[in-house]
Parts: structure tokens; C-alpha cells; sequence
């Protein structure tokens, strides 16, 4: 997250110099790129924490505001999907019609390694 923010800042400060002393071109571009970046800094700074556990259930943040889940309501698994020779593991939530996809960049840790954590809370709680 820190790494966004600093990368659409450099962005910015290159956008701006390359408006001053470039063809104006370059600044269009960089103003692009400083705003996709940007986008993806806001929403990662905004929509922390993703995924997070109450005395009732589990708690989804997400753009659309918070989501709270029930343990019985809802059902959870890992689904792992091979691109380019690499594993993506990703924790998928099944709450009624919707469902949730959190990877390692959302969560912070391995799927795995949260999948076994919430399998101990639900059978505690």
C-alpha cells in the first residue's frame, strides 16, 4: 500500500515536470498512470481491513461498504487456479447468492494460512 502511494507520487511529480519542460505528451500519459495508480492506492487504503471476524461471523469490507456474515450462513473453501506456470490461491466466501474472493494481496497472508485460522474460530465459536 505504501508502495502505491509513493510510486503515484513519483508519478505525479513526472507528470508535472514533463508538462513544464516536455511536449506535454509525456504528461498525458504520466496523468493516466498517476490516476490508475492512485485508484488502486485509495482503494487499498480505504477498503482496509478486508476480512475481518466478529463474535457472530466474519466481516467483509469492500467499495460497496461492510458486510456482515454469519458462521451459518456462510460457507468457505479455497480455490486454486494455474496461469502462466504459478498457483493462485484465492478464499472464497459463500454468504446466500453472493460471493467474496480474497487473494494474499487482500488478506495480507497466505489463503491457507487464514482458511486454518477460520476454521478454528468457527469451531470455537
Amino acid at each position: 500500500m505504501v508502495a502505491a502511494w509513493l510510486v503515484t507520487v513519483l508519478l505525479l511529480a513526472g507528470a508535472v515536470l514533463d508538462g513544464f519542460f516536455g511536449d506535454g505528451k509525456g504528461a498525458v500519459l504520466m496523468g493516466l498512470a498517476t490516476v490508475a495508480i492512485g485508484a488502486f492506492a485509495v482503494h487499498w487504503t480505504v477498503v482496509r481491513p478486508r476480512l475481518a471476524v466478529d463474535e457472530h461471523g466474519l466481516v467483509a469490507r469492500t467499495l460497496g461498504g461492510t458486510h456482515h456474515l454469519p458462521w451459518a450462513h456462510t460457507r468457505t473453501h479455497l480455490r486454486t487456479t494455474r496461469r502462466l506456470g504459478r498457483d493462485g490461491v484465492t478464499l472464497e466466501l459463500e454468504h446466500g447468492d453472493e460471493l467474496y474472493i480474497f487473494g494474499r494481496t487482500d488478506l495480507g497472508e497466505d489463503p491457507r494460512d487464514v482458511l486454518d485460522v477460520l476454521t478454528v474460530l468457527r469451531s470455537r465459536l
